[in-house]
């Protein structure tokens, strides 16, 4: 089993060996969707029966599961970009390993940004493991979900891989609030959701200003504390994947229109909703028009460091 990671921005970036940023024609496209999971590996592995996660298919059906190019040509399809990624679990493994995803990605960089995932209970192996797919690869960010992967961000464990994604000057994001994984399974899986109140995210955020972080979701049932902390926090940023934007608390709509308009982004979750289902509901908000665009794809080509063609 392999692992990888990603990056932030041209100015923070290093050279990478032999793999090119990616090539997205930000004018042709109408969105970029921070959030996609990779769940189908073209070598034929899959999810252990036990998993939490073994259930995905079951709950959103085999079809919508989909490799690195399946994805890729979904996004292309649609005229979307997508930041894409797999979790990795020392408990639960998962099918598709990091390099995978990073070496298939250099095929679909028009429309694919590849992040990585390491689990920080892997110990010094992570730090190294970290360094080894930013030095190999075109790693643009790092994904983390502290309730598959147990563990609080702020525990001092995961400090050490923390300043290895930020010296490369790459995101983090972190999953927040309520999870679909292990969702009506005998105990949850096993699956705690304490781990993902983002208010351990802001001694992280204090202690890594560079780093930027994505909250992933809308934080049920810590709507508050993640709107606090992206307010008070410069490089804190949320993404609205997971959800239904009519299911989205009013304060979220609020702040999306006022004080976070430029650190709010458009995601899915897929396969947990597909881009026509989210951005049909996204209709029906009382967004102002000059901050669609903003919420869609501008915030995330400027976190990306992503430059018009």
């Amino acid at each position: 089993m392999g692992y990888g990671g990603a990056a932030a921005g041209p100015a923070a970036r290093r050279d990478r060996p032999t793999y090119s940023a990616p090539v997205i024609d930000l004018d042709a496209i109408v969105a970029i969707d921070v959030h996609t999971h990779v769940h189908v590996s073209t070598r034929g592995d899959s999810f252990p029966e036990d998993s939490p996660e073994a259930a995905v298919g079951k709950v959103f059906g085999s079809d919508a599961l989909m490799s690195v190019p399946a994805l890729a040509a979904f996004y292309r399809e649609r005229k979307m970009a997508c930041v894409a990624f797999m979790v990795d679990s020392v408990r639960w493994g998962a099918p598709v390993s990091n390099e995978e995803i990073l070496e298939l990605a250099v095929a679909e960089n028009d429309t694919l940004i590849p992040f990585a995932s390491v689990d920080p209970n892997r110990g010094a192996e992570a730090v190294t493991i970290a360094k080894r797919l930013i030095a190999d690869f075109d790693v643009r960010g790092f994904k983390f979900h502290p309730s598959l992967q147990h563990f609080f961000p702020d525990d001092r464990l995961a400090y050490p891989l923390y300043e290895v994604i930020a010296e490369a000057g790459l995101p983090a994001v972190f999953h927040t609030g309520q999870t679909a994984v292990g969702s009506g399974q005998r105990g949850g899986g096993g699956i705690l959701m304490k781990y993902s109140n983002p208010v351990h995210l802001d001694e992280v955020a204090a202690d890594f200003p560079d780093m930027p972080i994505i909250m992933a979701h809308p934080s049920v049932p810590w709507q508050d504390e993640a709107l606090s902390i992206a307010v008070h926090k410069p490089q804190v940023y949320i993404d609205l994947s997971g959800w239904s934007p009519k299911y989205f608390p009013p304060q979220l709509v609020r702040y999306a229109n006022s004080l976070l308009k430029e650190k709010v982004l458009f995601g899915t979750d897929y396969p947990a909703l597909t881009p026509e289902r989210w951005l049909r509901d996204f209709e029906t908000l009382d967004i102002k028009p000059e901050v669609r665009p903003l919420i869609l794809k501008d915030n995330a080509a400027r976190l990306l460091g992503l430059s018009p063609a």
